[in-house]
């Protein structure tokens, strides 16, 4: 577990896909002003993400993925020294680009390394913080095909078989991602979020994502542009019970 302040991880989107449009960073100009926009509200961590994981989103392959993300990464490495960069993505290719472009960053993966074989060996090569995500199924079932007995229990042996995996990798600086809005009825995310605390037994950083998810707004009748203040109490509630890290839009 991390100790001292909870951090706050912005989210910059840079594609076109993205559910939530004013994440949405296509030119360097926007880029800048989104980085701004969130550094000056308080973010510690920037978060790229090229490819879009929202529900019904389609995969692009890497030469596009890398054409969205270069750029994103030259205005950083010029503009935003010393800013702690993560990058959303699956691809171990990706990973050594970045790593060639910019040095260290954190690798945020929603795959939890279960896409690429090479992810979690690259990652421990290279010594970079990983983010691993719980979910179920691949990019195109894993907001439709999911099944749970006891949704809290099954992620917590997601875990305990994900540290093997990061063991043996040689991934030893890893945080925990329980995957709000991924693979998961509303019902779900709802029982998760409540047993949140049970997930400090790992002793690893949590990260938190519960930013405009459906499961927030969609029962409140609220939508994804009205439902700060709720979102805002779950924060409030996840750092309560534990989370190390807010990733929020």
């Amino acid at each position: 577990m991390e100790s001292g302040p909870t951090k706050i991880m912005g989210i910059i989107n840079l594609n076109p896909d993205s559910f939530y449009e004013p994440s949405r960073a296509a030119t360097e100009s926007a880029f800048r002003r989104r980085a701004d926009s969130l550094l000056a509200q308080g973010a510690d961590i920037l978060d790229l993400g090229a490819v879009s994981s929202r529900p019904g989103a389609t995969d692009v392959g890497a030469d596009e993925e890398w054409a969205r993300l270069e750029p994103a990464l030259e205005t950083l490495r010029r503009y935003y020294p010393g800013v702690t960069v993560s990058i959303d993505t699956f691809r171990s290719s990706i990973v050594v680009m970045a790593y060639q472009a910019i040095g260290r960053f954190w690798v945020n993966d929603i795959s939890a390394g279960e896409w690429d074989d090479a992810m979690l060996p690259v990652v421990g090569r290279l010594g970079l913080r990983y983010v691993a995500m719980h979910h179920q199924g691949t990019f195109e079932t894993m907001h439709d095909d999911y099944h749970y007995d006891n949704v809290v229990e099954s992620v917590k042996q997601y875990f305990r078989d994900f540290a093997v995996r990061a063991k043996e990798a040689g991934v030893a600086d890893w945080i925990l991602d329980p995957g709000f809005g991924f693979s998961k009825s509303d019902e779900d995310n709802q029982t998760l979020f409540d047993h949140l605390d049970e997930l400090k037994s790992f002793r690893r950083p949590i990260l938190v994502g519960v930013s405009r998810k459906r499961f927030i707004w969609r029962p409140r009748l609220l939508t994804p542009h009205t439902c700060d203040a709720v979102v805002r109490e779950y924060e409030e509630r996840a750092q309560a019970m534990g989370a190390s890290i807010i990733r929020r839009h």
